[in-house]
């Protein structure tokens, strides 16, 4: 049975995938696009903390914690989302759906592996402006669009060095592509008719590379009963190769957006290699298994090292990014046999989170808070279960003529728990 659940779920989510609209936000412009939530339902309910010790569920985040499961386990997931994109003088709506992960787990004694599929980064925006030359007092009417975004698989192992101390690590590679757009006409005024021809670039840049996220996972009980954890995570910096190639074309745009090639050239663009900046994350917590958790965790970004693909864009920058987090878990009575809602783990969660992007000298912050519900569900093996969560937040700023993104997102995940390998006592 659990074999058939795993199949339909792969066919769903590789269906939404295949369609999804994988952005929404016109910060995605910026580097190479929005970085992804690297981690599971139940992770991003809590604020984003991926310190907390779990033999049931899969922690993305942290690959030392693959040691302590004891199932093979299968987890995917997805999100949709609801943006309100707002300026000083407009606002907007837009939504999108994505695939999260998919990765499977293997539990044997003292090591565990795993291996998946996530989004690293996605790239989705449509931005219109008209900005009006001194030279000649005509007025530029721009049009800029992106899509795409960078993907990774991953393979991992952890071992358990001792009773409470483990280590792992993912080795990872990144694949994908961006393509931008942009399509210039030239008016007389602001609201005037643009010129018959007008000026079309698209660039589309194709990026690979290896990377690795090694992790340590230490946790002990104080008094038998309650137990402390401590958890941290190192990537080191990686290079992502860059090919890019350039269309440049004059184009006529029909009454219905359908665009007529008139004359255009393609060349290759100089690469430039992009870094993945190196990254720390540190984070300590203290509950009773099975029943509660609470944790705090500092997640360090060197996004400094980050640059934007083309050089002309000199009114942005990187800094370095700063990320707080925030969160925990309670469960009534995990083994109850009467109560069904006392067996439904209920989390929450906060983060705040300083992106290190910069635009026109202001920085672009993150806040948000989450909740979460996980499901047990019944008649199956190893508590496998449905997690749910909303996360609220607000990203950006309306200063200097900027964009805020007041957001919504829904999450769904399905973590399906079985016993492989086991020999026979019977034939």
């Amino acid at each position: 049975m659990i074999k058939k659940i795993i199949a339909g779920l792969c066919l769903i989510f590789s269906v939404v995938a295949s369609a999804q609209q994988n952005n929404a936000s016109p910060y995605s412009f910026y580097g190479v696009g929005d970085v992804k939530f690297k981690g599971t339902v139940e992770n991003r309910s809590m604020g984003g903390l991926s310190i907390v010790p779990d033999s049931i569920h899969l922690n993305l985040q942290n690959p030392a914690s693959y040691s302590g499961l004891k199932f093979t386990t299968f987890s995917v997931g997805g999100t949709t989302s609801k943006t309100t994109l707002k300026t000083n003088d407009a606002k907007d709506n837009a939504g999108r759906t994505t695939f999260d992960y998919l990765a499977v787990a293997l539990a044997f004694k003292k090591v565990g592996v795993s291996f998946g599929l996530m989004p690293y980064t996605a790239v989705g925006y449509k931005v219109k402006d008209s900005v009006q030359d001194s030279s000649d007092n005509l007025y530029r009417k721009r049009e800029f669009l992106g899509d795409g975004g960078l993907n990774r698989v991953f393979i991992g192992g952890a071992y358990q060095i001792t009773d409470k101390l483990s280590i792992g690590a993912d080795f990872q590679y990144y694949f994908g592509d961006i393509e931008t757009k942009s399509v210039v006409s030239v008016a007389s005024g602001s609201g005037g008719t643009s010129t018959q021809y007008r000026s079309r670039e698209i660039n589309t840049s194709d990026y690979k590379g290896v990377g690795v996220n090694i992790g340590a996972m230490y946790q002990t009980l104080i008094n038998k009963k309650y137990m402390w954890v401590a958890s941290a995570t190192y990537s080191p910096e990686t290079t992502l190769k860059n090919t890019t190639v350039r269309n440049i074309a004059a184009i006529t745009v029909s009454s219905s957006d359908t665009e007529t090639v008139n004359d255009e050239v393609t060349i290759n663009v100089s690469d430039v290699d992009v870094a993945i900046p190196s990254k720390l994350a540190v984070g300590t917590g203290f509950g009773q298994a099975r029943k509660w958790f609470a944790g705090v965790e500092y997640t360090y970004q060197q996004n400094s090292k980050l640059s934007n693909r083309f050089a002309n864009m000199t009114a942005s920058g990187f800094e370095n990014s700063h990320k707080i987090s925030l969160g925990g878990y309670y469960t009534p009575k995990y083994m109850s046999y009467t109560s069904y809602l006392s067996r439904i783990t209920y989390r929450a969660g906060l983060k705040y989170e300083k992106t290190g992007l910069v635009i026109a000298g202001q920085d672009i912050n993150d806040y948000g808070v989450s909740l979460g519900l996980g499901f047990p569900l019944s008649g199956t093996i190893g508590g496998s279960n449905i997690n749910v969560g909303a996360e609220f937040g607000k990203r950006g700023t309306t200063n200097a003529n900027l964009v805020q993104e007041n957001y919504v997102n829904l999450f769904i995940g399905i973590s399906l728990n079985d016993r492989w390998f086991v020999k026979r006592r019977y034939e």
